[in-house]
């Protein structure tokens, strides 16, 4: 069976743009969640937020800016960071033979809110013609595609943080399936008054004003997480061609898995567990091949009851190093697993497992192996990511390094 392979990256973290700037914040633990500045958040009860410092005037094209959201602006950015450090040549290649395939939580948020606001105070005529497509949810995808000249297939995943492993996982179906290109992942931006009020309405947002202490996932004192924005796209290609074309290679998709959870009240148990299960099946490993998980880290605490439930059922207790590197930037929806894609990547080729910063130790009964306040030594060729979106969507992820 075709192997996929990642060859490219582009990141936008709150904790770094760029993904050497990113990986090496993470390894410092460095915690990038602090008070909101993009607007002023005294009259929300969420203030704090996992933001990206970064302009991208002069980065993009200008006709561009003002009809593009910040999600897709940060996306546009990242995918021709990604392309470029694949190398790849699109123009020596086929149109249809390139695609892409993003996750998306919200669509162009911000962008909608500023238009909905000019509706209401100044009246129709005043609401931008790209406010057809620029709100959508599938908007990314349909950029990147025209900005790159990738006619293939395209899609997008709204399964919220499950959907960065979704996405990737459908474009390594479109490799396996005769493509030659594809770039997937997830970037996601609300952070305006229009998306915290969204992110209200989960009713699992911490409402805290310490930037240290108010996203502590499977921690005693856990209240909810933190938003952020940001996310990665990844270029995926057939690792044999990837070779023949002498391209650096991150690593192997090698498994996923997907489930949903039964209604809540139903009695049936979550199948979080059950989605590692396929992923794991998938990838043709076993569970003491992986060498570290990647928490999908709700600090919730029933939600992180189920989560460090399934990695014990899984592992044993205490059986597997597992990390939330997301507590240093916040959860950032569609864009979050992806970038733990990259994290673990990144993990497996400098052999250290990345921590999580802020918690002391997980909850009594967690049995979990917590990587906590510094990175862990690690041994091993394959990482398993999880990933759950509101609303009862599971996935889960193994990745393998290029060795």
């Amino acid at each position: 069976m075709t192997r996929t392979v990642v060859t490219g990256i582009g990141v936008a973290a709150p904790n770094g743009v760029g993904l050497d700037t990113h990986w090496s914040s993470t390894l410092r633990g460095e915690n990038a969640i602090r008070r909101i500045t993009r607007f002023d958040p005294s009259p929300y009860p969420i203030r704090l937020a996992g933001e990206i410092d970064f302009e991208v005037g002069g980065r993009l094209p200008s006709r561009l800016i003002p009809q593009t959201d910040r999600m897709t602006q940060l996306a546009l950015v990242a995918s021709d960071w990604a392309l470029a450090d694949a190398g790849a040549d699109l123009a020596g290649m086929p149109s249809l033979d390139a695609g892409v395939i993003t996750s998306s939580s919200a669509g162009g948020f911000e962008f909608g809110q500023h238009e909905l606001e000019k509706l209401y105070s100044k009246g129709p005529n005043h609401v931008s013609a790209y406010m057809s497509f620029a709100w959508f949810y599938a908007v990314n995808t349909g950029q990147l595609s025209i900005r790159h000249g990738m006619r293939g297939p395209t899609g997008v995943f709204v399964t919220e943080q499950a959907g960065g492993l979704d996405a990737v996982a459908q474009a390594r179906r479109k490799i396996r399936g005769g493509h030659r290109l594809m770039l997937t992942g997830g970037i996601d931006a609300s952070l305006c008054p229009y998306g915290l009020a969204a992110y209200l309405a989960s009713g699992r947002v911490s409402l805290g004003d310490d930037p240290d202490a108010a996203y502590l996932p499977f921690a005693q004192e856990a209240t909810g997480s933190v938003p952020g924005e940001g996310g990665a796209i990844l270029v995926l290609e057939d690792a044999d061609a990837a070779r023949r074309r002498g391209a650096e290679i991150y690593g192997e998709i090698a498994g996923y898995g997907a489930t949903f959870d039964p209604a809540p009240g139903s009695g049936r148990e979550p199948t979080l567990r059950r989605a590692a299960e396929i992923a794991l099946a998938d990838a043709g490993v076993r569970t003491e091949d992986i060498a570290m998980v990647f928490a999908d880290a709700a600090a919730v605490p029933e939600l992180d009851r189920v989560e460090s439930d399934a990695i014990v059922k899984l592992f044993g207790p205490h059986g597997v190093p597992v990390t939330a590197p997301k507590s240093m930037i916040g959860r950032l929806s569609s864009g979050a697993a992806a970038l733990d894609l990259v994290d673990a990547l990144m993990a497996l080729r400098d052999g250290v497992v990345p921590p999580t910063v802020n918690v002391r130790c997980p909850a009594p009964g967690y049995d979990i192996d917590l990587v906590i306040g510094e990175p862990r030594p690690a041994r091993g060729t394959a990482a398993l990511v999880l990933a759950r979106g509101y609303g009862g969507f599971n996935a889960a992820m193994v990745v393998r390094s290029a060795g």
